[in-house]
Parts: C-alpha cells; sequence; structure tokens
C-alpha cells in the first residue's frame, strides 16, 4: 500500500490476502489462554480459606486494638526498667560491699523512707552493716525527718535500724538532737537511746540521759536527770544579768 498525497483511502488499500488472515488466526489461537474450570478439591480448599480469613482478620483487628491500648503500660514499664538500671549502674561491688547503696521501703502507715550509705555489707541473718548511714523518714504529720551517723545496723526484715558514733537526728521544723547511739523502729516509727542525748530547737535546748520519739503518735519523751533551758529564759537571764551589772 502507497499513500499518495491527496488521495483517500479505499477498501482495497487495507485488503489481505487469505494466507494472512489464516496466519493471524493461528497466532491468535496460541496466545489465546483458556481458564481451566477447578475441581472439587481447589473449591474445599478456597472454602477453608475464606473460613479462616472470617475469624483470622478480626482476630488480627482486635489483637492491633489491645497493642494500642496495652502500650502506654508496656512503656511505662520499659521506662522504669531503664531507671532500675541507671540506679544499678551506680552500685559498684568491691570485696563482698556493695558501695553507694539505697534502700527503698514503707512503714506500716505507708509512708515511704530511705536509707543510704556509703558502703554495705551483707551479713547472716538479713543483717546488713552500714558504713556512714543516713535515714529519711516522712512522719505522720508530714514533716521530714533525717537521721544519720558514723555506723549502722539494720535488719531488713524487722526494718529496725541500729546507729552508732555521732548520731544526729534533724526535723525540717528546726529540732536537731545529738546522741552517741539511737535505735530506730521505722515500721512503728519510734526512735529511742539509752544514752545521753542533746536537743537544741526554737523551744531552747535540753539535756537528758534517754529519749522516746513516738514519730506516728508526735510523742517525745525525755528521761533524768536532764537540763532543760527555754529560750525565754535565756532573754530573762539575759536581762537579770544586765540590770545586776
Amino acid at each position: 500500500m502507497t499513500d499518495t498525497p491527496g488521495k483517500r483511502p479505499e477498501p482495497e488499500d487495507y485488503a489481505r490476502s487469505g494466507v494472512d488472515i489464516q496466519q493471524q488466526r493461528e497466532r491468535l489461537a496460541a496466545s489465546s489462554i483458556r481458564r481451566k474450570v477447578p475441581d472439587a478439591a481447589t473449591l474445599a480448599r478456597r472454602r477453608t480459606m475464606l473460613r479462616w480469613a472470617k475469624w483470622l482478620l478480626p482476630a488480627t483487628a482486635l489483637l492491633l486494638l489491645s497493642a494500642i491500648a496495652v502500650w502506654p503500660e508496656v512503656e511505662h514499664l520499659i521506662s522504669a526498667n531503664q531507671t532500675t538500671m541507671r540506679e544499678l549502674s551506680k552500685v559498684k561491688i568491691e570485696s563482698g560491699n556493695l558501695v553507694g547503696a539505697t534502700y527503698r521501703g514503707v512503714d506500716e502507715h505507708d509512708r515511704p523512707f530511705t536509707i543510704t550509705a556509703d558502703t554495705v555489707h551483707q551479713a547472716p541473718g538479713n543483717r546488713l552493716d552500714l558504713n556512714n548511714p543516713m535515714a529519711d523518714i516522712l512522719t505522720q504529720g508530714g514533716d521530714w525527718l533525717m537521721v544519720r551517723s558514723e555506723k549502722g545496723v539494720y535488719m531488713q526484715h524487722a526494718q529496725i535500724l541500729d546507729l552508732t558514733g555521732e548520731v544526729t537526728l534533724y526535723r525540717d521544723d528546726g529540732l536537731m538532737m545529738h546522741t552517741p547511739l539511737a535505735d530506730i523502729d521505722i515500721k512503728a516509727g519510734i526512735i529511742t537511746s539509752d544514752s545521753w542525748v542533746r536537743a537544741e530547737g526554737p523551744f531552747g535546748s535540753l539535756d537528758a540521759r534517754g529519749f522516746l520519739l513516738s514519730q506516728h503518735d508526735g510523742l517525745a519523751q525525755f528521761r533524768g536527770p536532764g537540763l532543760l533551758i527555754l529560750n525565754d529564759d535565756r532573754q530573762n537571764d539575759a536581762k537579770t544579768g544586765k540590770k545586776a551589772s
């Protein structure tokens, strides 16, 4: 077929021979894909897959929704675990001793307390020998109480802390006490001593031969003989001294 400018196409221009038509039909027949009719076994497998899909897809969706709901708790646990690992990384073990140890707990009134020490040695009978221990205690009235000493023994199960050597007690209302030894029942919130004690605070000063403090009952008892000097007495003594001079 030859294109001539200005000439209209005629039907003869598209005419094909019988040989060309036959060859084209053979190529189309060879390239066509016939769909195979599925047998009974194939249909049974498809029905089984559809039944499983009806249960599997909703179950997967429910699992995803549950994961979304639970993820905040999982993230909180991961964060808490990382915090614990950071705390543990600060603790060193040297010659069977813990260096920089911290023990946290609550008393019988669910009030928190913390015991720290420079070094801790694990002894038999759930006993911990402490070097430079310090206890932070929250009282029933919401006051903060700190007790520290040179040496200490902590009985874990009984929550009893025995302190010796320059025991210092400080309360956030300004009370400060010094004594050579003191026993603390952290669970009951009681601090006692059978040795001499000197207490100073906004009230004045007090020297005694022993004391008992019940933090939860707000009770303070001192055993005599003792000497109590109130702030008013000091002011009166100062005024008397000026007049006498």
